[in-house]
């Protein structure tokens, strides 16, 4: 079976992206313990905290663009 270069250097390309996203996922997953070693505090995500708050999605973004809500995100979450 052949392979011609174009297409193998079209799939090693997205291979290599594809590696390099599940990398960045697993960089933002380190040292998440040290990060949250106080047992008293909880993690609320995006959808706990406008439940708890009785706020729409769209104001919690509005206070964290603002700088009045801190947040951090691990993959594609917001907390």
């Amino acid at each position: 079976m052949y392979i011609n270069s174009e297409d193998f250097e079209k799939w090693m390309d997205k291979l290599s992206k594809k590696l390099n996203d599940i990398d960045q996922g697993l960089k933002s997953l380190i040292n998440t313990k040290e990060v949250f070693d106080d047992d008293d505090e909880k993690l609320l995500d995006n959808q706990d905290l406008a439940f708890l708050l009785k706020m729409s999605y769209r104001t919690l973004q509005r206070y964290r663009t603002a700088g009045k809500l801190p947040y951090f995100t691990i993959g594609h979450k917001t907390y």
